[in-house]
């Protein structure tokens, strides 16, 4: 993609009329644009980023050579119409061990695994201890919800309802 386009659509009297992906159509050649789109989401997928930090940084550089884009950093408690600027957040890593050592929770296997701001917490504790910084969707028991902490200094994990069962 080498900046905005405008998609043309066809219409017919009772709706939409799908675009050929076969042909390009007036030049925009739509399987190439959504190959180029899958490209692109898997390149960012992986980056971590919040509201501020390093991983939207990177998030933005890399956009920036897909479409033009001007970046100010704007300072921590900067007041933006209702909204105050958090503070800058970055992680490398985060984990919970069980017994054997074995990571069980890894924020390198999802980066959904960590409430987003958690402050950093290193000790040991008892399970029942943990459990009340464990979050997850038990209406959804194979999913990893994401949750944030911008203003509130705490900490936490996100987790699959199946994965907290198995512990």
């Amino acid at each position: 993609m080498n900046g905005t386009r405008i998609i043309p659509t066809l219409f017919h009297e009772n709706g939409w009329k799908d675009l050929n992906t076969q042909e390009p159509q007036n030049g925009f050649d739509p399987l190439a644009e959504g190959q180029e789109m899958t490209r692109l989401i898997a390149e960012l997928y992986p980056i971590c980023r919040s509201i501020t930090g390093d991983g939207l940084r990177e998030t933005l550089r890399r956009l920036q050579k897909q479409i033009p884009l001007e970046l100010r950093e704007v300072p921590t408690g900067t007041q933006v119409f209702d909204w105050t600027v958090p503070r800058e957040w970055n992680i490398r890593d985060a984990y919970v061990k069980n017994a054997k050592g074995e990571r069980i929770i890894d924020f390198q296997k999802s980066n959904l695994h960590v409430v987003n701001y958690s402050v950093p917490v290193q000790r040991q504790m008892r399970l029942a201890e943990l459990q009340e910084h464990l979050f997850t969707l038990p209406a959804h028991p194979d999913w990893i919800p994401y949750r944030t902490a911008y203003y509130k200094e705490s900490w936490g994990f996100c987790l699959s309802e199946k994965q907290r069962a198995g512990m």
